[in-house]
């Protein structure tokens, strides 16, 4: 069974920084490419950032140099660390494995106040 917990958001003033935390069990994780993607109210759900298996990263334009995304293998988790936050960054942040299978956490809230 796949199971993908989300932890690490909260409120938080613009320009403030938050780290995300996804804890996945049921897939062999050092295999896995593993992304985080966000749905803002009223918004459809959009890709934030993703790794590969081998580390390498791809981000959304909208977060670039902003955002930057890691992965402990051994914790099989993988993290959003999120610098000069703004209020559009305010949304649900949901983990996933992409490729793995449909997939998803909980999700998480993320408030940025102006």
């Amino acid at each position: 069974q796949v199971q993908l917990v989300e932890s690490g958001g909260g409120l938080v003033q613009a320009g403030g920084s938050l780290r995300l935390s996804c804890a996945a069990s049921g897939i062999i994780f050092r295999l896995a490419a593993m992304g985080w993607y966000r749905q803002a109210p009223g918004k459809q759900r959009e890709v934030v950032a993703v790794i590969s298996s081998g580390g390498n990263p791809t981000y959304a334009d909208s977060v670039k140099g902003r955002f930057a995304i890691s992965r402990d293998n051994a914790k099989n988790t993988v993290y959003l660390q999120m610098n000069s936050l703004k209020p559009d960054d305010t949304a649900v942040y949901y983990c996933t494995a992409p490729g793995s299978g449909n997939y998803w956490g909980q999700g998480t809230q993320v408030t940025v106040a102006s």
